[in-house]
C-alpha cells in the first residue's frame, strides 16, 4: 500500500471562523471556514446526546504495526457509527428553528444517524439510499421509523432525489458533507481520541481516518489544528475521491469500482470537506480490498472489536504505514454496521486461506 499513497504538502493553516450555515457562491467561497473552536463548541453542544466511546489497545496489533495504535471505537457509538455526532448537532438546530422534518442522502450510516436524531426530536425523517444499499442498514432505518427512498447508485442521483423530495415536502436537508455543523460534529470523535490518549500519558504523532465524502477527514483536520498531529486519509483503492481531488485541485467525480467498504463509496469528495482538509491532510492512502478484509478480521480477532469495512480501511492503512507516521498513531474506527453475510464470508475466506 505504500506505493499507492498520495502525499499532499500543506499550503498553510485554515483560519477558524465560526458560522451557522453555508453561504452561497462559487465552489471556492460557498462555505464558511471552520476552525478548531467549532469542534470544541460542537463537543459542548453534544454533551449528553452521544456516547464517549473507549480507546482500545491491542498488543498484537501494535506488534504488527511496529507502533502503538490507539483505536477510537466509534463502532460502539449510538447508531453504530461516529456520524451520529454531526447528525445530532445539525438536527437539534433544525428542530429549534421549527423544522417540519428532515431529509438526508447517504450510503447508510449518515442516514441512520439523521433518523435517530430526528426521532429523538419528534421529527419525521426521509432518507435517500442507493439502490444497492446494504440490506442491514435499510432494515435498521425502517426499525427507527424513517421513510426509505432509493435512487440509482451514484451520489448525483441521490442528491437529485433529495432536491425533488425537498420541493415536494418542505423538509430540511441534513447534508453529510456540506453542512458545517455536521463536519464540526464529526471532528469531536478525533478531538476525544486526542484527549483520551493524553489522559493515558501519551501523545499522538498521527491519526488515520477513513475517507468517503470527507466529513471525517475534514473534522480530524479541524480537531488537530495547531497540535502538530498529522492527519492521514484512507480510502478504498476502488474509490480514490480525495486523492483525485487533491491532484485536480478540487472535487471531481471518479469511477467507482467494487468495494466491500460501502460506507466509503461516494464518488466525489464534498466541497466543504475538501476546502477544510486540503491544506492540512498530510497523506492519502489507497487501500486494496484484500487489506480491508484482513484489517476487519484483525480488529475482531486481536482487539475484540467488530467494525465495518469503512473503519477497517483506516486500520489497514495504519497497519501498513504506522512506523513512518511515528510511535503513537490514532485510528478512527468509524463504525460497526457490517452486514452479517459479508462478515461470514470474510471470516470463512480467512479460514479457507489458512
Amino acid at each position: 500500500m505504500r506505493d499507492s499513497a498520495v502525499d499532499h504538502t500543506a499550503r498553510g493553516a485554515v483560519p477558524g471562523i465560526a458560522a451557522d450555515r453555508p453561504e452561497t457562491g462559487d465552489a471556492e467561497t460557498a462555505f464558511p471556514e471552520l476552525g478548531r473552536e467549532d469542534v470544541e463548541r460542537a463537543a459542548r453542544l453534544l454533551a449528553g446526546q452521544i456516547w464517549r466511546t473507549p480507546v482500545v489497545r491491542s498488543e498484537a496489533l501494535d506488534a504488527a504495526a511496529g507502533a502503538r495504535l490507539w483505536l477510537k471505537a466509534e463502532n460502539l457509538q449510538r447508531g453504530g457509527s461516529f456520524k451520529v455526532r454531526g447528525a445530532s448537532l445539525a438536527v437539534a438546530r433544525l428542530a429549534a428553528e421549527g423544522s417540519r422534518g428532515v431529509l438526508a442522502q447517504s450510503t447508510g450510516n449518515h442516514a441512520i444517524s439523521v433518523a435517530l436524531a430526528a426521532r429523538r426530536r419528534g421529527l419525521p425523517a426521509t432518507v435517500v439510499l442507493p439502490e444497492d444499499a446494504a440490506p442491514g442498514k435499510v432494515a435498521r432505518l425502517r426499525e427507527i421509523g424513517a421513510r426509505v427512498v432509493t435512487a440509482g447508485t451514484t451520489l448525483a442521483e441521490r442528491i437529485a432525489a433529495v432536491h425533488d423530495l425537498r420541493e415536494r415536502h418542505g423538509y430540511d436537508v441534513v447534508d453529510p458533507y456540506e453542512d458545517p455543523r455536521v463536519v464540526a460534529g464529526q471532528g469531536t470523535a478525533t478531538a476525544e481520541l486526542v484527549e483520551q490518549v493524553e489522559r493515558e500519558g501519551g501523545r499522538l504523532d498521527a491519526v488515520v481516518v477513513p475517507v468517503g465524502g470527507g466529513s471525517a477527514v475534514a473534522g480530524a483536520c479541524l480537531a488537530t489544528s495547531g497540535t502538530g498531529i498529522a492527519v492521514v486519509g484512507a480510502e478504498p483503492a476502488a474509490v480514490p475521491a480525495l486523492a483525485a481531488a487533491l491532484e485536480a485541485g478540487g472535487p471531481v467525480t471518479v469511477p467507482v469500482g467494487p468495494t466491500i467498504a460501502d460506507g466509503l463509496r461516494p464518488d466525489r469528495i464534498g466541497a466543504l470537506p475538501f476546502r477544510t482538509a486540503r491544506a492540512s491532510v498530510s497523506r492519502v492512502v489507497a487501500v486494496p480490498e484484500a487489506a480491508i478484509g484482513a484489517a476487519l478480521r484483525a480488529a475482531l480477532l486481536h482487539a475484540r472489536l467488530l467494525v465495518e469495512p469503512a473503519a477497517a480501511t483506516a486500520l489497514a492503512a495504519a497497519l501498513d504505514l504506522a512506523p513512518s507516521l511515528g510511535a503513537d498513531v490514532g485510528v478512527l474506527l468509524s463504525g460497526g454496521n457490517v452486514e452479517e453475510g459479508l462478515l461470514v464470508s470474510l471470516l470463512a475466506g480467512a479460514v479457507a486461506d489458512g
